[in-house]
């Protein structure tokens, strides 16, 4: 059975306009189909991810992995990783291992899977071609104010207000 929806739309058009900056990695081309590393049920690995050009006055990154395709009314949070040092401008595959060891205070938010780390595209079978906004946020403080115990909406919340610039890069999965 295949579920016909309607496309979510880009869910970072519907916030407040912030600056732009670049985000490359060695393991997605923007708006192409994501490796099978980076697929749950394969290889569960976060993608290498770099950055540059943040805009003056960054202290802090988040970096943010959601798809706005799930089946929910809410999207689905695969990865949240926040206060990530203002000198930290790349992360290796594998930095959102639960348990991996990361720069400065940084630390995990429980994503929508339930765990404290990055949690890899997995969309219902037959369903229509899910996308990935691989999101490096460029805070205006050194921490955000949020814990390990935030959701995935907590952060967002305080990221509206803190976020001066955005670099975003996504792939894309179907089964």
């Amino acid at each position: 059975m295949s579920l016909e929806r309607p496309v979510s739309p880009n869910p970072y058009d519907l916030l407040p306009e912030v600056p732009s900056f670049t985000v490359t990695s060695d393991d997605i081309a923007d708006g192409q189909p994501i490796r099978n590393e980076q697929v749950n049920a394969f290889g569960n690995t976060s993608p290498q991810l770099a950055w540059s050009g943040a805009p003056e006055g960054t202290k802090s990154y988040v970096v943010t992995c959601f798809d706005p395709d799930a089946p929910t009314v809410c999207g689905y949070w695969h990865w949240i990783l926040v206060d990530l040092p203002a000198d930290v401008t790349s992360l290796a595959a594998g930095a959102g291992a639960q348990g991996a060891e990361l720069p400065g205070k940084a630390f995990h938010v429980r994503n929508d899977g339930g765990g404290l780390g990055y949690m890899g595209a997995a969309p219902p079978k037959d369903d229509q071609v899910h996308r990935y906004f691989f999101v490096v946020h460029a805070v205006d403080r050194e921490e955000l104010g949020v814990d390990a115990s935030a959701s995935p909406a907590v952060v967002g919340f305080n990221l509206a207000f803190k976020t001066l610039g955005r670099a975003i890069i996504h792939g894309t999965y179907q089964h």
